[in-house]
């Protein structure tokens, strides 16, 4: 991959219900398992960096229990992995947030492909 992008992504599933629920449907109750899927956790070790861009909603309903992005940047951070969350007002989980900012990502991804 040469970038990467999210629409309001479950950040850090490992420690989140909707996260918990369907790393134990698809990989068993084995939570070391969990990990390798786990945003958060993978960019924290991560040791090559390609772009990362996440939108969110600040209306987003799931914003705090589920979806966890102060997660993602705090692991970011840390790390000094090259991502730019933007919080949006106004916006929540719903079609119309994707709509509205779908050609940034398009054109951000276009930004490192060519």
């Amino acid at each position: 991959y040469r970038s990467v992008t999210a629409f309001s992504p479950i950040s850090n599933p490992i420690n989140c219900p909707w996260g918990q629920k369907a790393l134990q449907n698809y990989l068993g109750k084995d939570k070391a398992t969990w990990q390798q899927y786990d945003a958060s956790l993978l960019m924290a070790k991560a040791d090559k960096f390609v772009p990362a861009m996440v939108e969110q909603g600040k209306d987003d309903s799931f914003l705090d229990e589920q979806l966890k992005p102060n997660m993602l940047t705090a692991a970011a951070e840390k790390k000094g992995y090259p991502l730019t969350l933007e919080m949006h007002d106004g916006y929540d989980h719903s079609y119309y947030f994707i709509a509205t900012f779908i050609e940034k990502h398009l054109k951000f991804h276009a930004k490192y492909l060519f």
